[in-house]
C-alpha cells in the first residue's frame, strides 16, 4: 500500500516536470523578461511546486500574478485624484438674453433692465391713478356748474315771472291779475288758428321771403340769450320795446292786436305781449326764418 503511494507521487510529480521544462523552455525564447518578472515568476514557480498539508493542488503562478498586477491598478486608482466638478459661475458672470431682443446682457444690466421695468410699471400705476383722480374732479366740477348754472336759471325764471328787479320796468313790478287784465279790453281768444284768414303757415310757404327778416339784435342789457317762452310768462321790458313790435300783424297774416296787446318779433318766435307788465298771451315758436 505505501509503495503504491510512493509510486503516484512519483508519476505524478514526473508529469508536472514535463509540463515546466517546455514552458520554461519557451520564455527563454521570447527574449528572457525582465529580472524582476522572473523573480516574479522564479517565486510563483518555487510556490507552485509546494505541497498543501490537505493534499489539495497549489496556487499557482498566474493566480498570483494576476493578483499582483489587480493590487498595482487598485494602488493606481487609489493614487489617482478625484475628478472635481466644474466650478458654477456666480450669477453676476451669467449672460442673459433679452426677450425682446437677440443682444446678449450680462447679469448687472439684466438687473438694470429688471429695476427700469419696475419704474415703468410704477409710473403707469401712477399716471393711471393720477388720471383718475383728474377724470373724478373734472367730473365734480361739472356737477357743481350745472347745478349752478340750474340755480341760477331757476332765479331767472323767477324774476321773469315776478318781474322783480328788471331794468325799464314802468309798472315798478306789479302784476295784473286775470280780473284786472281783461276788465277794460277784449279778452284774446286763442281759436283765431282755425280762420283761414290767418292760415299763416300756408302763407309762408308761397311768400317765404316776407318772413325773413335778417338778423335779431337783442337789445343792451339782455345777456341770456334765447329762452323758448311759453304763455303766462313775463318778459323784462327790454324784450317788448316799440322797436320789436310788428306794426302790421297781417302782413305775416296775424291776428290784430287790440288794447294793451302787441305782437314783437322775439328771435325767430313771435309773441303776443300785454306791454302793461310784460304778460305773454299768445306765443308762436319758429314764426321767422
Amino acid at each position: 500500500m505505501m509503495f503504491r503511494k510512493m509510486m503516484l507521487a512519483g508519476l505524478m510529480a514526473a508529469t508536472l516536470l514535463s509540463g515546466v521544462a517546455p514552458a520554461y523552455a519557451q520564455s527563454n525564447e521570447n527574449g528572457r523578461g525582465n529580472r524582476g518578472d522572473r523573480a516574479e515568476r522564479g517565486g510563483g514557480d518555487r510556490q507552485a511546486y509546494q505541497w498543501r498539508g490537505n493534499g489539495q493542488r497549489p496556487m499557482g503562478g498566474e493566480g498570483q500574478q494576476a493578483q499582483r498586477w489587480q493590487q498595482r491598478e487598485s494602488r493606481a486608482v487609489a493614487q489617482t485624484p478625484a475628478p472635481q466638478a466644474p466650478v458654477q459661475q456666480p450669477r453676476a458672470d451669467r449672460p442673459w438674453r433679452n426677450p425682446g431682443s437677440s443682444a446678449v446682457v450680462s447679469a448687472p444690466d439684466r438687473q438694470d433692465a429688471r429695476q427700469d421695468r419696475r419704474g415703468d410699471r410704477r409710473n403707469d400705476r401712477q399716471d393711471y391713478r393720477q388720471g383718475q383722480r383728474a377724470d373724478r374732479q373734472d367730473w365734480r366740477n361739472d356737477r357743481r356748474d350745472d347745478r349752478r348754472d340750474y340755480r341760477q336759471d331757476r332765479r331767472d325764471d323767477r324774476r321773469w315771472n315776478d318781474n322783480r328787479g328788471v331794468v325799464g320796468n314802468w309798472n315798478n313790478g306789479r302784476r295784473y291779475d286775470d280780473r284786472t287784465r281783461w276788465s277794460n279790453q277784449q279778452r284774446w281768444n286763442q281759436s283765431w288758428r282755425q280762420d283761414r284768414r290767418y292760415d299763416w303757415n300756408s302763407y309762408r310757404n308761397r311768400y317765404g321771403n316776407q318772413y325773413r327778416l335778417g338778423r335779431y339784435y337783442a337789445p343792451r342789457g339782455w345777456d341770456y340769450g334765447y329762452r323758448r317762452f311759453s304763455v303766462g310768462i313775463v318778459l323784462s321790458s327790454l324784450l317788448y320795446s316799440n322797436s320789436y313790435w310788428l306794426n302790421d300783424p297781417y302782413a305775416y297774416r296775424l291776428p290784430p292786436a287790440y288794447g294793451t296787446l302787441r305782437w314783437i318779433r322775439y328771435y325767430d318766435d313771435a309773441l303776443l305781449v300785454d306791454i302793461r307788465d310784460g304778460y305773454v298771451v299768445d306765443v308762436i315758436h319758429d314764426f321767422f326764418w
